[in-house]
């Protein structure tokens, strides 16, 4: 399956709150549908699968834009995640 997401700009956890003036993320569960969502200030995004699985090691913020809808979001994931899979180095 094709990515929609293209990736703009990563920040460190660090450097996104910074930037954003806030003082901590916090990740939360919605309990009606079971999405992970990560609040910042006023603000919400997305959370990458990972979260979800307590895989989340090396923790980054990227400014993502779908392709198909223009929308632009914000999205805590895995560092190296996004982007086209590998599928082969020669």
């Amino acid at each position: 399956m094709e990515s929609n997401l293209k990736f703009i700009e990563t920040w460190e956890i660090a450097q996104f709150k910074a930037q954003q003036g806030v003082e901590k993320l916090e990740v939360k569960q919605n309990p009606h549908t079971g999405k992970v969502f990560f609040v910042y200030g006023f603000e919400t995004g997305p959370c990458s699968r990972k979260v979800e699985t307590e895989q989340l090691t090396d923790p980054v913020v990227s400014q993502v834009c779908n392709a198909e809808t223009g929308e632009m979001f914000m999205m805590l994931h895995q560092r190296g995640e996004g982007g086209a899979p590998t599928l082969a180095v020669f």
